[in-house]
């Protein structure tokens, strides 16, 4: 089969793709067949050993995917060959087979093709309980996204104006802003050339409820200081590279709640919540929910899909299409 390989920590530009041995499923495990594998920051992050999990050399990075069943391992009954799965791995996803527990894939919800199976879970999943599990969103509250045109954040624009939420939208240019905008924001924050706290605080009468914050860094700080009083402030992510520092007097003086949210262990500490993200995500699909994948590539491609990531040139999920 064909894989991507990391064997060098670095930038994705070092990444191969070579021929490698078909896969074997052990007990409990699933071949799948991968026909699609979206794009993360948390890609980037391990090919260049920046990951708070380390993957040893060699290995194929990738982490969410999406395809059909090839094979059951020992002590497997289903789903039978051929069903259509969607799952997630630390590592291994950018190639033409990946074998995962059993435990660890999840069924494409109805209306979704592939392409938008495999950049929906991790993501929707993610802003899904950054917005209601932890950041404990409800409908007519002012919510904050930062990164809104991002993976993550377009899909926290997106379901928190499903459910009722009114977004501001916090993004690096007016092209960003406009995808935020298509997705239901009613305001959106130009966090580069405008001030994030006070237009937060203008345009939500006295500030979010709510924020969202995949993107770290120094605009970190300014949306939690635009938030109301005993307002949320979630952090998923560190898409700046930096990862801020927060002075916890302004959490005392407004009576603040920072909370963290990732997605790894979620289904350990609250499978309750998780059962309930999967039906409310379901129904939103039905009614109509896409994830925005804005750009597909080859396998070939993953170098210059990666880099794209990095380099944040990107609105939405890149996914790479195995079948090309």
């Amino acid at each position: 089969m064909r894989a991507a390989r990391c064997t060098t920590y670095g930038p994705p530009a070092d990444l191969t793709v070579e021929d490698v041995p078909d896969l074997e499923p052990g007990p409990g495990q699933v071949l799948v067949r991968v026909r699609a594998a979206a794009v993360n920051f948390p890609d980037v992050l391990l090919v260049a050993n920046r990951y708070q999990v380390p993957a040893p050399l060699p290995f194929t990075p990738g982490s969410e995917f999406a395809g059909v069943i090839e094979a059951l391992g020992p002590g497997v009954e289903g789903p039978p060959v051929g069903s259509p799965v969607a799952g997630a791995v630390l590592t291994g996803a950018f190639a033409e087979q990946v074998v995962v527990p059993v435990s660890g894939l999840r069924q494409v919800p109805e209306g979704l093709d592939l392409v938008h199976a495999a950049a929906f879970h991790v993501t929707y999943a993610t802003a899904y309980h950054s917005l209601v599990t932890v950041g404990q969103g409800a409908e007519g509250e002012w919510a904050a996204v930062l990164g809104a045109a991002g993976g993550v954040g377009s899909a926290a624009v997106d379901i928190a104006t499903r459910l009722g939420m009114r977004v501001v939208a916090a993004a690096s240019s007016e092209e960003r802003l406009a995808t935020a905008r298509k997705l239901g924001a009613v305001a959106g924050v130009d966090y580069l050339g405008e001030d994030l706290k006070l237009r937060l605080r203008e345009l939500t009468g006295g500030g979010a409820h709510l924020a969202i914050d995949p993107v770290g860094g120094r605009h970190a700080e300014a949306a939690l200081r635009g938030l109301r009083r005993g307002g949320r402030f979630v952090t998923v992510g560190y898409a700046d590279g930096e990862i801020p520092r927060i002075p916890l007097n302004l959490v005392l003086l407004k009576d603040l709640v920072v909370r963290g949210f990732e997605i790894r262990t979620v289904r350990q500490y609250a499978p309750d919540a998780v059962a309930e993200a999967d039906r409310v995500l379901a129904r939103l699909v039905r009614e109509g929910m896409r994830p925005l994948v804005s750009r597909v590539h080859s396998l070939s491609d993953v170098a210059d899909a990666l880099t794209d990531v990095a380099e944040r040139r990107t609105t939405g999920k890149v996914v790479l299409d195995l079948r090309r």
